[in-house]
C-alpha cells in the first residue's frame, strides 16, 4: 500500500530525512492535533467480534452481487523490504462503518524506530467514498512526532501546507483509495480484468493528481493460508528520483480487498506487505454468550 509503507524505507537510517511516498512532504505545519478516535459506538461492538471473512467465488466480469458495505474489516500484513539493509515490521488496516459515515485506518511500525498512523474519514455517496478529513502522525526514534492533514470540502481540497485548490471528482487520499478501489471492483469487476486501467484522482500531502492504474496481470499468490487468484494492478507512471511506485494485487474471492503491495524506490529500495491471514470481519451473528 503506497500509504501504509511509504516511510518504513527510510527506517533503517533514522539520521535521514523520512520521505513520504517520494511526494513532497509537508511544509508549515498546523500546530498538532490529535488523531481522531475510532467511531466510538463501533469499536466495543464489533472488533471483540471479528471472524475470519470466507473465501467467496470471484464475480464474473458481466455483473456483481449487490454490494454491501461491511460494518468491520481488520486486515494484518508482514511487511519485508530492503533499505540500505533487510527490514521487517507489520502494517494494519481498519475499516470502520457506522451508517453512512466511515473511518479508515492504516497502521505501520519496524520495531521501536517508526511507527506511522494515517486516518481518512467521510461519507458513503453513490459513487463510493466521500473524505472529509485525512489525519498522519509519523514518530522517528529520537525524533518530534511529524503530524499533517488535508480537508476536502464539495469544490475544494485544503492540502497540507494551507493551499486550496479545485477538487475533483471522486478524489481520494491515500487511506481510503485502497477501499474506494475495492468498492469500483466489486461493483464493476469488468473493470479488473487483463488490458484494463483505472483513473484514480488522489489527493496526497501537497498534491492532487489524476493517477492511471493498468491491470497488467492475473496470478496466483500462495499465503500461509492458502493459494489466492488475484489480479496485478501497477501504476502506468514509473518512480525516478525520489518518488515510490506502488503495484496492488487484489483478490476477487476475497472481496476484492489488496492482499499484497509492493512498492519501489529506485535505485534498490523496496517494501513488501503481504497478507499473514484472512481478512477479519464483524460476524454477521452476534458471539453467544
Amino acid at each position: 500500500m503506497l500509504p501504509v509503507a511509504e516511510v518504513v524505507i527510510a527506517a533503517a537510517d533514522s539520521t535521514a530525512a523520512a520521505p513520504t511516498m517520494g511526494f513532497e512532504p509537508a511544509v508549515a505545519p498546523q500546530p498538532p492535533e490529535p488523531l481522531p478516535a475510532l467511531i466510538p459506538a463501533l469499536v466495543p461492538a464489533l472488533m471483540p467480534a471479528l471472524v475470519p471473512a470466507p473465501m467467496a467465488a470471484a464475480a464474473s466480469a458481466s455483473g456483481a452481487a449487490a454490494f454491501e458495505w461491511p460494518p468491520s474489516t481488520q486486515m494484518n500484513y508482514r511487511l519485508s523490504g530492503y533499505y540500505r539493509g533487510a527490514i521487517d515490521g507489520s502494517a494494519r488496516v481498519e475499516w470502520l462503518r457506522s451508517g453512512q459515515r466511515y473511518q479508515v485506518r492504516m497502521g505501520t511500525s519496524v520495531g521501536p524506530m517508526l511507527s506511522r498512523n494515517i486516518v481518512s474519514e467521510g461519507e458513503i455517496g453513490a459513487a463510493g467514498l466521500v473524505p472529509r478529513r485525512f489525519d498522519g502522525e509519523q514518530k522517528v526514534l529520537f525524533r518530534a512526532a511529524r503530524r499533517w492533514s488535508l480537508r476536502f470540502a464539495p469544490d475544494r481540497v485544503v492540502l497540507s501546507d494551507g493551499r486550496e485548490v479545485d477538487t475533483l471528482p471522486g478524489a481520494q487520499d491515500e487511506a481510503s483509495q485502497f477501499v474506494q478501489l475495492t468498492w469500483l471492483f466489486s461493483t464493476q469487476p469488468e473493470r479488473l480484468q487483463v488490458g484494463q486501467t483505472v483513473e484514480l484522482p488522489l489527493a496526497i500531502s501537497r498534491k492532487l493528481e489524476r493517477w492511471i492504474y493498468d491491470v497488467v496481470a492475473e496470478e496466483l499468490l500462495q499465503f500461509s493460508f492458502g493459494a489466492v487468484p488475484t489480479f496485478h494492478v501497477k501504476p502506468r507512471r514509473e518512480a525516478s528520483g525520489g518518488d515510490l511506485s506502488a503495484e496492488i494485487w487484489f483478490a476477487p474471492t476475497l472481496q476484492y480487498l489488496p492482499v499484497r503491495i509492493l512498492i519501489r524506490q529506485p535505485p534498490d529500495s523496496w517494501v513488501d506487505l503481504s497478507l499473514i491471514s484472512p481478512p477479519l470481519q464483524a460476524s454477521a451473528v452476534p458471539p453467544a454468550r
